[in-house]
């Protein structure tokens, strides 16, 4: 028989996280399984009861390696590896692990974070290992200086177009689920955006039957559904053209003012739990870059070179954390969107406005991947952009250097305008992907399928040099 409630139910959610992130996995699956059996709690605090059921399977998929397993991954770049060495660069944070009911567990790609975020690790490699890709506007690169110029020649922002095609497919692992059972996909699209991206033209999905979300979507998305068959993989995709240009903002400090009150900012300076949260430790680091500084322009500065100072590193899936500025803040490496959202924290913090944008970035050629960066307000000149993962550039020119604090390259589709908004039609089952939308989503009657058990690929073209003509 049901029982009722012993406790608020906000603070028996919070108590549940709290095990959760300390790894305490079986007092939180206890505590869950009690709560799930009381009879007063509502929709929601039951769903997010069995999302922290879902969390510690997702948590314990993205730490799958036990210490004689990492440690063998790191003798064979280190075949002189010394038995405190480990111990040290864990206790640094560089050897990403979590203690799972006591038994310490590391992240699946532990070892080569090692290497990118230690440089006495990384000068202990036998071999140098293998080079990192970059994207094409991850480094000074002759774009930047076309985008400044263009824009400093024209008197606009909006520079440098460029007309892209793109594809985007999600397949479903073969025998996900029963022969018969109808997949439901929801593939990323882009909104219109003046001056950023235009003239969006949906050339062809498959299967042919869609729902397009509209404009006002901020996490748009095409929706497609089509049965599974036996032994076969389900294909999902969509390919469409759109015209994508750069931005540069030439930002006088002189004239950068406080940010006005008026309708439509105070959502962008606000506390957005459970992401976005000013908390002690965002506050101590705050007033450890910011100061006495009062000047908006000044402030944003330091905030986008402390982040910036973070260094890169592969991450978990961000569903598995519980509040991501506060990790990105922590740890000792971070990603795109983690710096991201530390950065739209702090900024808010010190009251410039800030949101949130991703989709994907893409080269000339045939380089990818998932990208995710922001905007923040300054008067008078308005939303300005800013991508604090690609951060300050190696230029001794102070107005490249400075490019991604208010410009922003014509290699990106953005997709997500907001991060954690609901899809059209909405999902049914918990997402993949909590936060942002950029690889898809996909489920069936019977539950999500999570990425283990499908796999998405893109493709972007360049059509045409820099008029954005077909």
């Amino acid at each position: 028989m049901l029982r009722p409630a012993s406790a608020n139910s906000d603070d028996t959610v919070r108590e549940v996280v709290a095990l959760v992130d300390a790894g305490r996995f079986g007092e939180a699956e206890a505590r869950i399984a009690t709560e799930l059996d009381v009879a007063d709690h509502a929709a929601a605090t039951r769903r997010a009861l069995a999302f922290e059921r879902e969390r510690m399977r997702r948590i314990r998929l993205d730490f799958p390696l036990d210490g004689d397993q990492l440690r063998a991954q790191l003798r064979k770049r280190i075949p002189d590896l010394g038995a405190g060495e480990c111990t040290a660069w864990e206790a640094s944070g560089a050897l990403e692990h979590m203690v799972i009911d006591g038994e310490r567990r590391y992240f699946a790609r532990a070892v080569p974070n090692l290497f990118r975020v230690n440089a006495e690790a990384a000068a202990r490699r036998a071999d140098p290992g293998p080079v990192r890709r970059y994207g094409p506007m991850e480094q000074l690169a002759p774009h930047h200086a076309e985008v400044r110029d263009a824009a400093l020649a024209s008197d606009s922002v909006s520079v440098a177009p460029r007309r892209i095609r793109a594809r985007q497919s999600l397949t479903v692992d073969a025998d996900a689920v029963p022969a018969g059972e109808v997949l439901k996909a929801w593939i990323p699209y882009p909104r219109a955006i003046p001056g950023q991206q235009e003239d969006i033209r949906l050339l062809a999905t498959v299967p042919a039957g869609h729902v397009l979300a509209p404009e006002s979507a901020l996490q748009r998305t095409v929706y497609m559904e089509q049965p599974a068959v036996a032994g076969e993989p389900t294909v999902f995709s969509v390919e469409y053209e759109l015209t994508v240009h750069a931005q540069y903002h030439d930002i006088d400090p002189a004239r950068v003012a406080a940010t006005p009150d008026q309708p439509g900012l105070a959502e962008f300076l606000a506390e957005r739990p459970p992401h976005i949260v000013f908390s002690d430790d965002i506050r101590r680091f705050s007033q450890q870059v910011v100061g006495d500084e009062t000047d908006p322009w000044r402030i944003a500065r330091r905030l986008f070179a402390a982040v910036d100072r973070i260094p890169w590193g592969s991450a978990r899936e961000y569903s598995t954390i519980s509040n991501i500025s506060e990790h990105a803040l922590k740890a000792a490496h971070a990603d795109c969107g983690q710096q991201t959202l530390l950065l739209m924290t702090l900024l808010r913090l010190n009251g410039i406005p800030a949101r949130w944008q991703s989709g994907m970035v893409y080269s000339d050629d045939d380089y990818d991947n998932l990208h995710d960066w922001g905007w923040l307000y300054l008067a008078p000149y308005g939303w300005v952009p800013m991508d604090v993962n690609t951060g300050l550039l190696d230029s001794d020119d102070e107005s490249l250097r400075w490019f991604y604090l208010g410009g922003l390259d014509a290699y990106r589709i953005a997709f997500n305008d907001d991060y954690s908004r609901e899809f059209f039609p909405p999902k049914q089952h918990f997402r993949s992907e909590t936060v942002d939308s950029q690889r898809g989503e996909v489920e069936w009657q019977g539950g999500n399928l999570y990425f283990d058990q499908w796999d998405y690929a893109f493709s972007a073209q360049v059509l045409k040099g820099n008029d954005g003509a077909r």
